[in-house]
């Protein structure tokens, strides 16, 4: 006998992992590397690494978290998402399945970034000057590779989007805050690569939609979860006939 999902419970799992991931995400961003990486300066940055060594292990740890916790989030969503449309739901499914991976294959630059701090002996063959050099270079890869991972979750949110405003158990509301998150990604991505030196400004400029976007969706997943009328006109057998 097939188990019925309770939707509700889903959307409340959803809702915790999401605001969890949030959590770690602007900690990481704005009280861990944001304290150590000084823009501009490789030597200030490579003074606050090694001061601040312990903080950055953190991070890197933290953000090890995150992605296990951003996979269990991309079943959740794919649960709730999957009646309206179960091709695309697998979709979605997909881009955070890559996205998770190039994400987390780029994690390794954080690790790389200590290895000039080490006192192996073979790190004298290096300046002080080379050695602030690749701790700056390992951390801009990281930037670049995290860069393309929220290209590819920007993808990700277009098509979930989508699936939340034609949904009919979510506010449509949500679903075009939501694909604006996914443009505002898309866009970041795009300019990292294509215009740098513009980076920086663009993502201070789309990481507001991006953030009222998916943090307004945790919201709602964890306060008032799934509108079951809705829900049930996609799931009942009348509705799958």
């Amino acid at each position: 006998m097939k188990r019925e999902i309770d939707p509700q419970v889903y959307a409340r799992v959803g809702g915790v992992l999401y605001l969890l991931i949030i959590g770690l995400g602007l900690i990481e961003e704005v009280f861990i590397r944001g304290r150590v990486t000084v823009s501009g300066d490789a030597a200030a940055t490579f003074a606050n690494l090694g001061q601040m060594e312990m903080l950055w292990r953190v991070g890197i740890a933290s953000e090890l978290l995150l992605l296990v916790l951003t996979i269990a989030l991309s079943v959740v969503l794919y649960v709730l998402t999957r009646p309206v449309h179960p091709e695309l739901a697998l979709l979605a499914l997909l881009l955070t399945t890559v996205t998770t991976a190039v994400e987390s294959a780029y994690v390794i630059q954080l690790v790389e970034a200590l290895f000039p701090l080490g006192r192996s002996a073979y790190l004298t063959a290096f300046t002080p000057g080379q050695l602030q050099a690749m701790t700056t270079l390992a951390m801009k890869t990281h930037v670049i590779g995290f860069g393309i991972a929220l290209l590819l979750f920007g993808f990700f949110c277009l098509v979930t989007g989508y699936l939340i405003f034609r949904s009919g158990y979510f506010p449509k509301l949500l679903g075009v805050l939501y694909q604006l998150a996914g443009v505002a990604y898309v866009l970041n991505g795009f300019a990292l690569v294509l215009a740098p030196q513009f980076a920086g400004r663009a993502f201070a400029i789309m990481a507001g939609p991006a953030f009222v976007g998916e943090t307004s969706f945790a919201v709602w997943l964890l306060i008032k979860g799934v509108r079951i009328e809705g829900w049930r006109s996609f799931t009942t057998p009348t509705a799958l006939a």
